[in-house]
């Protein structure tokens, strides 16, 4: 059996998504594990056989969510650090495109990513990201070590400046235009 048709794999999801919606209702501090059992539609003993507490299930919300994003690209998208030089800029539509695809998709959740940074662990996310991918393209088009967090911060805070406001739009604004506007904001027109 496939992990994705598994019934603790469909349990999971289900009380991700109880979680995820109370907390479009109410803080994080008072959502009770009885509320997420409702929501989800699940006894209080299948809770606790999958999680010791809340914060657990918000650690396994966060990589579903984490996941997710992954999966919205292919392999030759996350193949950045084999590419070459002139392959590695990634301010650019074949990039922005599946981003914010999966941005436009998945609203609700951003939305909440950004009213609870804190606790979707976003530094973390950044870090992560930063370690795994960006520090390499940075290395290979040469910035210098004391200016790669600066570099990585103008990249990843302006990009997300411009998603969080998309996104307090409700994504009305077509996703080709807001790539182009990143692109050109970002001062790499193609």
């Amino acid at each position: 059996m496939k992990n994705k048709e598994s019934k603790y794999y469909n349990t999971s999801l289900l009380m991700d998504e109880a979680l995820l919606l109370l907390l479009e209702k109410k803080e994080y501090e008072f959502i009770t594990v009885k509320e997420i059992c409702e929501k989800a539609g699940v006894n209080r003993s299948t809770f606790y056989l999958h999680y010791e507490s809340i914060d657990d299930l918000l650690e396994e919300t966060i990589n579903m969510i984490n996941a997710r994003f992954t999966e919205a690209f292919n392999n030759e998208q996350l193949n950045v650090i084999s590419s070459s030089k002139e392959n590695l800029f990634f301010i650019n539509e074949k990039y922005l495109l599946p981003y914010l695809n999966f941005v436009k998709e998945n609203k609700r959740i951003y939305k909440l990513i950004y009213k609870y940074a804190h606790l979707f662990q976003t530094q973390k996310t950044l870090e992560k990201f930063y370690n795994e991918i960006f520090e390499i393209a940075l290395d290979k088009h040469g910035v210098l070590n004391e200016e790669k967090d600066y570099v990585f911060s103008y990249y990843a805070f302006g990009v997300v400046a411009i998603v969080r406001k998309w996104i307090e739009k409700d994504c009305v604004d077509d996703i080709s235009f807001i790539a182009k506007l990143i692109i050109k904001l970002i001062g790499h027109e193609e």
